[in-house]
């Protein structure tokens, strides 16, 4: 297995270091579920904007366990609830998602006056990255 290293850095920000569309997979009651999300990846993680009383975010909370899928890359990782999008802690996370989100941001789905809308940090601890041919087993930790 791989230590995150330059050339991963490198697909990981082309591919993912943009709005994307993703596979989350949470589990509840040993049972997963999948769904689609729009995300952003920087150093480590994945960065979702959602509403903290959904489905996801209350399947996290009882088990912070989650699996992503998105192009030629499949990952497993940890689900931290960030809190509130607005509060002064996630300023700078939020300002970048903004900015990557531009064009949906205010497409009605989000509601930033609402205390619910939250950062789901999805930090990663090994994946998979299929390039040129390559399967690339990696370890995302520190």
């Amino acid at each position: 297995m791989e230590k995150l290293n330059a050339k991963i850095k490198q697909i990981m920000n082309e591919r993912f270091g943009k709005d994307s569309v993703i596979a989350l997979a949470t589990v509840e009651n040993g049972m997963p579920y999948v769904r689609n999300v729009n995300a952003y990846y920087e150093n480590r993680a994945f960065y979702i904007i959602t509403h903290g009383l959904s489905d996801k975010m209350r399947q996290i909370e009882r088990n912070p366990v989650a699996a992503v899928a998105g192009e030629w890359f499949t990952a497993h990782g940890e689900g931290i609830n960030m809190g509130y999008f607005g509060k002064p802690e996630n300023s700078g996370i939020a300002e970048k998602l903004k900015n990557v989100f531009a064009e949906c941001i205010d497409n009605g789905h989000n509601d930033f006056d609402d205390i619910n809308t939250c950062i789901l940090q999805i930090r990663l601890t090994d994946g998979v990255i299929l390039s040129h041919g390559m399967r690339i087993e990696v370890d995302f930790t520190v």
